[in-house]
């Protein structure tokens, strides 16, 4: 386990899939760990332990950041216990299941703008007033997970998610430009296929193994490849890299 403190980094929505992936990483580059859950207690908790087991430090926090309430004690409930925060990652987020437009109620609806576009801009919010040097910050980076649905469009199977990451996309280039001069750089990463429990989700347990020879690669991502572009988004490495949006969808 690295050893040097890269200070806090929240990951909402951090215990699976892409985002336990995220969390394991960050531990390891020197960050200590938010794991933000929804409902899953106990996975949290699970990755949670593992990184503590590997030497770093590391809260389970709980919180649905559609709720701005519950956003904001997060961000308060993670700088208290593990320190000032210099990283965020707007992982959360949901597809409201498989639809086409005629079938999509208003519910289903509702829910994935909820927390794919207002959940992001509520974290997003409170790590900016954390943040900005503005604001008496020391700066930092924040990465919002968007997907390549925003630019294929969904159709087919999930129009309304597909139109709310082009939401995040919009708002990471409008965010960056905006603390651009304030240390925070702001950066999306927009996955493809990916491997994760997504699709049973969404109700499709199948979808990846189906659609991977629609690739150009061939295959599903991983989680772990998600991750470290992730990671490198929020390092010093990509010092000069924001309002950009990154795509790791295997040619698609």
């Amino acid at each position: 386990m690295a050893r040097q403190d890269a200070g806090t980094i929240v990951v909402t929505g951090g215990s699976r899939g892409i985002g336990a992936a995220v969390c394991a990483l960050a531990a390891r580059r020197g960050y200590a760990v938010a794991v933000n859950y929804a409902s899953d207690q106990a996975a949290a908790q699970r990755v949670m332990r593992e990184i503590e087991a590997a030497g770093g430090r590391a809260a389970a926090l709980q919180g649905d950041v559609a709720r701005e309430d519950e956003a904001v004690r997060l961000f308060e409930t993670a700088e208290r216990t593990l320190g000032q925060i210099t990283a965020l990652v707007n992982n959360a987020g949901i597809t409201g299941g498989i639809s086409r437009l005629e079938s999509l109620s208003a519910e289903a609806l509702r829910r994935v703008l909820a927390v794919n576009v207002e959940g992001t801009f509520f974290c997003a919010r409170e790590a900016v007033r954390r943040m900005s040097t503005r604001n008496g910050g020391r700066g930092g980076a924040i990465v919002n997970l968007s997907s390549l649905a925003a630019r294929l469009g969904g159709s087919g199977e999930w129009l309304h998610y597909a139109a709310s990451k082009g939401a995040v996309d919009t708002f990471t280039v409008g965010l960056a430009r905006e603390v651009a001069r304030e240390g925070i750089r702001v950066n999306a990463v927009a996955p493809g296929l990916i491997e994760t429990e997504i699709h049973a989700a969404a109700g499709a347990p199948d979808r990846a193994e189906r659609m991977a020879p629609l690739i150009p690669m061939g295959r599903a991502g991983t989680a772990a490849e998600v991750a470290e572009t992730i990671l490198w988004l929020l390092s010093p490495a990509a010092s000069y890299v924001t309002g950009t949006i990154v795509e790791v969808g295997g040619g698609r």
